[in-house]
């Protein structure tokens, strides 16, 4: 009933925008994301409503923006992330609606089958560390992904053990530690033909609204 009650309440939201101007679309869907973000997160990562309540609760915990702030505030972020990488080859930057994404090259956080950050992923990490403290009203979660070499449980494992490696150094670069969740694929999310390409890193920021 919960899960069904959640769909209903969404749906009808989502409705709702499509009679609204477009600013007013954007504004909604804004907020939609933010208020959403933190919840969303402990569904991910939990599967439960436990979780789910967790992850909304970090999300009122940090504060939030109102909806018509989200899209300018991740724009300035986008832009501070973008620079702050802008002499790296090893990171892409996407944004899809409000969220961003930086996928990282597993090799060079990592040396194959090692969950142990390798001394040039400090740099790289710092460089995004930086701007995540710029801009605390979002919540970030660290995703790790594997190839498919070896069992599937094996590759889960490591990419939670990688994931997890990942947010102890944002946190020990003074990320707040509560916007952090780490997260592990393993094999099960690949984006392409090539090993190299799908063992990745991914850094995804989520703005929180207010609500």
């Amino acid at each position: 009933m919960k899960k069904i009650t959640v769909i209903i309440v969404l749906s009808a939201f989502l409705f709702g925008c499509a009679g609204a101007t477009h600013q007013e679309g954007k504004a909604k869907t804004g907020v939609l994301i933010g208020s959403a973000g933190g919840a969303i997160l402990g569904q991910v990562i939990g599967k439960n409503t436990e979780s789910t309540l967790i992850g909304a609760g970090i999300g009122a915990a940090l504060g939030g923006l109102a909806g018509h702030q989200i899209g300018s505030y991740m724009d300035r972020q986008e832009q501070a992330l973008r620079n702050a990488v802008t002499a790296s080859e090893s990171v892409n930057i996407q944004r899809n609606q409000d969220i961003l994404t930086a996928t990282f090259k597993s090799d060079i956080f990592f040396d194959f089958d090692s969950s142990i950050l390798k001394s040039g992923a400090y740099s790289e990490i710092a460089r995004v560390s930086n701007v995540l403290n710029q801009y605390p009203k979002t919540t970030i979660r660290v995703e790790g992904h594997t190839d498919s070499t070896g069992s599937e449980s094996y590759n889960l494992t490591l990419s939670e053990k990688r994931a997890e490696a990942v947010k102890n150094a944002l946190v020990q670069r003074g990320v707040d530690p509560l916007r952090i969740q780490a997260i592990g694929f393993g094999e099960s999310q690949p984006v392409s033909s090539s090993d190299a390409i799908n063992r990745r890193v991914n850094i995804v920021i989520i703005p929180i609204a207010q609500g």
